[in-house]
């Protein structure tokens, strides 16, 4: 007789893999604007970059500098960095491009303690700015030449309200940094494929372009304020309800933004604790039961090898992980060569295993653990 965890696992994983393969048919459908070569720009849209940062004295001078490198005229284009409480040079870095940017210090802005800095740093930043598209990213990341060229044609081509855009991990050759850029591509590619049928709203801070009008529709943060991460999710969430079909995502490798990976386990295990935390905050049924699958498939596959401890049944078990590998694999490999990162598909196989045992670690941490992030202890 088949033990009935195994039944439970079975049935779960094949509406799981069925999933999958929906991502992976909506992820090919997605027009690839890469291949155009013109970039019509149908009128002088002013963009305002709004750059939150916090100990960053390492790494905000990349990004700054390609930035100013981007081939939309200058004149349109508004960068303003807002240091949150930074105790390395990060102002100094930042004093050292005061020519070409605008410095804001969060402490001039805020009177007590906050549970999202970071919400507020962008807040800060946007009061302060003039742009008719505001393009938010992080202190780290990095940027081809023409990702705000790219990102303005396809804004008025379509005249969305909110675009979400794709964001790269760079890998330095560790297992650790392989396994988050291979983690990453696949949620890059659900998030392509959520946000083009409009299931779920799904971005990431590091790359995303809203306009001000929408922006001051949904009054910005308030009401999500208090809740310490989704600055990118919740607030188009908000967007998605008041602009409805106004939300879209840009398949474009011009405008992928590079960032780096977590520098250890702990980083990583604390970001993915971070992400998970804001999703009890959503009031989207869709959402619940794709993530309640997803850590119930994980789950199942972790209390599934403790128990073959006891009861022996390994060879279900590693039928079971194979099945999962390989309805995952061929969307994943797909999404990594739009990254062109297909060269990191043969660790895929050997991620499996510490990719189910954190997804079950992140997912329950998440919904009701502290976390601490650029050395601040939140909830």
């Amino acid at each position: 007789m088949i033990h009935p965890l195994i039944v439970i696992t079975g049935i779960l994983l094949l509406v799981y893999a069925l999933l999958i393969f929906y991502y992976h048919r909506v992820w090919d459908r997605i027009p690839n604007q890469s291949d155009q070569v013109n970039l019509p720009i149908l009128s002088m849209t002013k963009v305002s970059v709004i750059i939150p940062a916090r100990n960053e004295f390492s790494r905000i001078g990349y990004c700054l500098d390609s930035i100013f490198n981007q081939s939309y005229p200058n004149n349109l284009i508004e960068v303003i960095v807002v240091n949150d409480y930074s105790t390395d040079e990060t102002e100094t870095v930042v004093l050292n491009h005061k020519l070409k940017c605008k410095l804001l210090n969060l402490s001039d802005y805020v009177t007590g303690n906050l549970n999202s800095y970071k919400k507020k740093a962008i807040e800060t930043g946007i009061n302060h700015s003039s742009g008719e598209l505001i393009i938010c990213t992080d202190a780290d990341c990095t940027m081809g030449a023409n990702w705000i060229k790219t990102l303005v044609s396809f804004y008025e081509k379509e005249k969305l309200q909110f675009i979400a855009a794709p964001v790269k991990i760079i890998s330095d050759g560790s297992w650790l940094s392989v396994f988050q850029a291979l983690d990453f591509i696949s949620l890059q590619g659900i998030t392509g494929a959520a946000v083009y049928k409009n299931l779920y709203p799904m971005c990431n801070g590091a790359n995303l372009a809203y306009t001000r009008k929408a922006y001051d529709m949904v009054s910005g943060f308030s009401d999500i304020d208090h809740i310490a991460s989704g600055d990118d999710m919740l607030l188009m969430k908000k967007i998605q309800d008041a602009f409805p079909g106004k939300t879209g995502y840009i398949k474009d490798q011009r405008t992928i933004v590079n960032t780096r990976s977590a520098e250890n386990i702990r980083a990583f295990f604390s970001q993915r604790v971070r992400w998970a935390s804001k999703i009890s905050h959503y009031k989207h049924g869709s959402t619940f039961i794709t993530l309640g699958l997803v850590f119930l498939v994980n789950s199942c596959l972790l209390l599934l090898f403790v128990s073959c401890f006891f009861y022996g049944h390994w060879r279900w078990f590693l039928i079971l992980i194979a099945f999962k590998t390989i309805s995952e694999y061929f969307f994943v490999s797909k999404v990594a060569h739009f990254f062109q990162q297909q060269s990191l598909m043969k660790y895929f196989p050997l991620c499996q295993p510490f990719h189910i045992l954190y997804t079950v670690i992140a997912g329950s941490f998440g919904s009701f653990g502290k976390y601490e992030w650029k050395n601040r202890k939140v909830k």
